[in-house]
């Protein structure tokens, strides 16, 4: 059973910056060989793709919204995938899960994963 712990959220005034970690229970080894992503949700929406990088870290896409500001990466050394988030917006506020799915390539649906972590806020004031 994979198991997802994230951490790193918290309360960010706007223009600021916060670093989501997520740390992966499979040992180093399998580890790359489970695409991971980064979805959000905010109270009374749908869950929302955000980041997501391939079981290598080779590739990387990117939601509109975080482009340019958001960015995913891995350290398959300690079996984490990170989002770092800066210049950040009131909009940006939700809760943001990790997500991992066996397999080497990217994907953005929330329906492709089936591990997810337990979510982390983040609050963004203005």
């Amino acid at each position: 059973q994979v198991q997802l712990v994230e951490s790193g959220g918290g309360l960010v005034q706007a223009g600021g910056s916060l670093r989501l970690v997520c740390v992966h229970s499979a040992s180093g080894r399998t580890f790359s060989n489970y695409a991971m992503g980064w979805f959000r949700q905010a109270p009374g929406k749908d869950r929302d793709f955000v980041a997501t990088i391939s079981g290598g870290g080779g590739t990387i896409e990117y939601a509109d919204s975080a482009k340019g500001r958001f960015t995913i990466s891995r350290d398959h050394a300690k079996n984490t995938v990170y989002l770092q988030m800066n210049s950040l917006k009131p909009e940006d506020a939700a809760v943001y899960y990790c997500a991992g799915a066996r397999g080497y390539y990217t994907d953005r649906r929330v329906s492709s994963y089936p591990y997810w972590g337990q979510g982390t806020q983040v609050t963004v004031s203005s």
